[in-house]
């Protein structure tokens, strides 16, 4: 009887310790932007003479980051259309009439929700999402560079740091006017941090 219990003993220690040393498995974490130092910069081609740009800071959004599984990851974005900096009120107004994003019964929000990501080296992806824009929803690749996965020097909090680029084609939405002698190409860049959500 001792020699059994002994023996059970013994067994139920080992699993103990085998449980107590083997490595935890990170849980995916939420993150939430920093609207700070979140911005979206696009540019287009203006007749063949210039480049105009336009700019969205400020945006809210969520990332959960799963950093032993990244492709489970998950982002998601919206902001007001209106919200658009040009650094020419004629311009944005023009932007925010009948001709492109305005008009009764238009719809005002862009948001982007990703639905798969394809891990392309350590710190690079391939992120596919629906971007809805003018109340049109297309798939929209953007490819990703984690630039920082550390603590925030500042509040110690751990913070991640992307920066992303596509291209779309404005006509695809439902604002090609001029095209194509103002691009119909538009150029987009995502510079953003997120710090990790308050439980």
């Amino acid at each position: 009887m001792t020699t059994i219990l002994q023996k059970t003993g013994l067994a139920l220690g080992l699993i103990t310790g085998l449980a107590i040393a083997a490595p935890a498995v990170a849980e995916p974490v939420d993150y939430a932007f920093d609207p700070s130092h979140s911005q979206l910069v696009f540019h287009y081609n203006h007749f063949g003479y210039s480049t105009t740009w336009g700019m969205y800071s400020g945006f809210d959004g969520a990332i959960v980051f799963d950093a032993e599984a990244p492709a489970e990851s998950s982002v998601e974005v919206s902001f007001p259309v209106d919200s658009m900096i040009t650094g020419w009120d004629e311009r944005l107004a023009h932007f925010m009439s009948p001709d492109f994003f305005g008009g009764e019964g238009k719809d005002m929000t862009v948001t982007f929700k990703s639905t798969s990501i394809e891990v392309t080296g350590d710190n690079t992806a391939l992120i596919t999402g629906d971007l809805t824009l003018n109340g049109i929803t297309k798939p929209v690749v953007l490819d990703t560079t984690l630039t920082n996965d550390q603590p925030n020097p500042m509040t110690n909090a751990p913070a991640l740091g992307f920066y992303a680029t596509t291209t779309l084609l404005r006509s695809d939405f439902g604002v090609e006017l001029y095209a194509p002698m103002v691009s119909d190409e538009v150029q987009v860049e995502i510079s953003l941090e997120a710090a990790a959500a308050a439980e």
